[in-house]
This record gives structure tokens, sequence and C-alpha cells, in this order.
């Protein structure tokens, strides 16, 4: 998959809507080589993802990890984090914009990049990189104990129900 990726992308017109060039040094023209389409996922995105993706996976397929590393607790209940962690997210965000913005009203309507309508949100909207990555490591760290909980119940009660979630 990683060489047909590069094999693809090399063409320069199949795969990928937005082509790659040549730019003023080499680290700039790597990054664009690299630059595909996720949304709507274009063929070279599942390849440069898919390829490197399954030879991680065959390297590590003998690796063996302690039985509480928290890789494999939330391995163990990936839906079950995914799901939590967008309502706490949201909670989240909506106190982040009370004590922002003193409002929370546009929180509840389209993002913005969806709506064709204004949407209402406050001027300069967002956050730097670094508050998103401390709220994403906190958010992670504080659902580890509960996911913890929950893959205890999994393994204690082989439920088909609760191997969805």
């Amino acid at each position: 998959m990683t060489a047909a990726f590069i094999g693809l992308r090399l063409l320069n017109g199949y795969g990928d809507p937005s082509p790659w060039s040549v730019q003023p040094d080499g680290m700039t023209t790597v990054l664009s080589f690299l630059r595909v389409s996720k949304y709507p996922p274009s063929l070279l995105f599942l390849l440069a993802t898919l390829g490197p993706a399954l030879v991680a996976l065959g390297a590590l397929d003998g690796v063996s990890v302690a039985r509480y590393n928290p890789f494999l607790v939330f391995g163990r209940v990936p839906l079950f984090y995914y799901v939590v962690h967008w309502y706490v997210l949201h909670l989240t965000a909506i106190g982040f914009a009370w004590s922002r913005y003193g409002r929370i009203d546009f929180m509840f309507g389209l993002p913005q990049a969806l709506s064709f309508l204004p949407s209402g949100y406050p001027e300069g909207y967002g956050y730097n990189l670094w508050v998103v990555y401390v709220v994403w490591t906190l958010m992670v760290l504080a659902l580890y104990p509960l996911c913890r909980w929950y893959a205890g119940v999994k393994a204690r009660k082989p439920s088909p129900l609760l191997s969805y979630l």
C-alpha cells in the first residue's frame, strides 16, 4: 500500500484532488507530496495511512504489554471511550464558552463550517493549540479510571451487548 501510494502520488494525476508541487526547499516539497485529502477520504489518503498502519501492526504483533498498560485499557473499550468523551468534551467546551464569553447559546447550533447561516459564534472564537493539547491530555487522564472500570465490567460479564460498547 505504501509503494502504491508513492507510485500514484508521483503520477500526480490520480487518487487525490490536490496535486503536489515542487516547493522552494526540500522539506516543503516532501510535505506537499504527503499532503492528501482526508475529507472526503481519497485513495491516496487511505494508502498513506493504511500502509504504515499495517506495517506497524505486523511489527508489534508479538509484543506483550503489562496487564494494566493504559493503551491496553483504552484498547479494550474504544467505543465506550469515544461516546463518553464526546459528551465530556461538549460539557467542557460549554464551560469554556461560559467562562470566556459569558454565554453558551452558540454552542447548540451547527458549527461554522457546516452552516450557511450566521452562526453567532463570538469574534475570535477558539483557543491556541497548546490549550487544546492540555485539555485533551486532562480529558484522557480523567476518563482513564472510568475506562478501566468498564473494561473490568466487560471482563467479568461476557455479554454480547457489552462487547459492542
